[in-house]
């Protein structure tokens, strides 16, 4: 199984990076780092700066169907540059019009949102999206991980890096379904 992690250059939180990408592994994927540019993604310990991750591919608009299954780490800066560039919102948006799987984490559903992808769904966040996430159409919750099966594609949602390990256990099992 080929697994997208979708990032902007700089900004995403390294944590949720990282763990939801060893859980790949674990299970025995291919997990792709994709990104708005070649090069290395600077990632972020909240606001400090931590780690750089190589690009493994470059976001093209309509480049879903080279992949399974979708995971969107957070970070604030992150999933922010991602709504409004164009290609991440039609990449985020072909997994749903596709039927595949996707995981968001903390400020992740942003992007989500941008991808009119929310309405009719339940799931959870970083709290302070859950307006938007109402106001999109979505019913927000706060729980620890939430598994949406409305619609064609199985959403994972996860509020924060205190619940990456529910989240990666509920990505692992869903996606692996």
């Amino acid at each position: 199984m080929r697994v997208a992690f979708l990032t902007a250059p700089e900004g995403v939180e390294e944590i949720e990076l990282t763990e939801p990408w060893k859980a790949v592994l674990g299970a025995g994927w291919n997990p792709q780092l994709v990104s708005t540019e070649a090069g290395l993604v600077q990632a972020f310990h909240h606001l400090d700066k931590a780690g750089t991750y190589p690009v493994d591919r470059v976001l093209a608009s309509r480049t879903a169907e080279s992949f399974d299954a979708l995971v969107l780490p957070g970070g604030v800066a992150n999933p922010d540059a991602l709504r409004m560039y164009e290609p991440a919102v039609d990449f985020t948006r072909d997994f749903f019009a596709s039927a595949k799987p996707v995981a968001a984490i903390c400020h992740a559903p942003w992007l989500l949102v941008e991808a009119d992808a929310v309405r009719g769904r339940t799931l959870t966040s970083w709290p302070s999206l859950a307006t938007d996430i109402r106001n999109a159409g979505g019913t927000w919750v706060d729980e620890e991980v939430r598994v949406c099966h409305a619609g064609p594609s199985t959403l994972v949602t996860s509020r924060k890096p205190d619940d990456l390990d529910a989240f990666c256990a509920a990505l692992v099992k869903e996606f692996g379904d």
